[in-house]
């Protein structure tokens, strides 16, 4: 089995939504991005961004649809741009998708199957979008899962703890990065 990490929409202007708890999440991502790097395990970051005049955006989509109207988060918007705290290293990977899955509009599954990866450790923001969307799609496409649920956040807590604890495990392994950094070092 050979594992990737997946860092999603981990994006200056989608951490800062989530207010004092997006200093701590960065943390912990940080801590998965470092444990993936000392076992040699790929890093893939993924990012939400559209082209100028939003061609991929239709006026029906109601998640991204107000962004055609009200502009940014553009491939060169700063808020697109990965969080300073967890950036890039060389040898890692930056897939930009266009919609919430991480599948969507990128070509993440390409990259993926390039590599041999056939199981994924998902984070990201937020949990009820790129997450969610990834996990069931990744899911659908045979990937073993884990889902580190303190390097996920969202806006409802509510929320993140209902899809960790009850709809998650139906699908992947919900675990904490301690646990999981310590299990893939021994």
């Amino acid at each position: 089995m050979k594992q990737a990490l997946l860092v999603m929409d981990m994006q200056v202007g989608i951490v800062g939504r989530l207010g004092d708890d997006g200093p701590s999440l960065l943390g912990r991502v940080a801590r998965s991005i470092a444990a993936a790097r000392a076992a040699d395990m790929p890093v893939i970051y993924v990012r939400v961004a559209f082209r100028g005049g939003y061609p991929e955006i239709s006026p029906r989509n109601r998640t991204f649809g107000a962004l055609a109207d009200s502009g940014g988060f553009t491939e060169e918007d700063p808020a697109t741009q990965i969080h300073p705290d967890v950036a890039p290293q060389p040898g890692d990977l930056v897939v930009i998708k266009r919609r919430v899955s991480a599948f969507a509009g990128s070509d993440l599954s390409v990259v993926l199957r390039a590599a041999g990866v056939d199981s994924l450790v998902l984070t990201g923001v937020a949990t009820s979008g790129v997450v969610l969307s990834t996990l069931r799609e990744a899911a659908d496409r045979d990937f073993d899962l884990v889902v580190l649920a303190d390097c996920c956040g969202d806006a409802d807590s509510e929320v993140h703890r209902v899809l960790a604890e009850k709809v998650f495990p139906r699908q992947a392994e919900v675990t904490t990065v301690v646990e999981w950094a310590a299990a893939i070092r021994g």
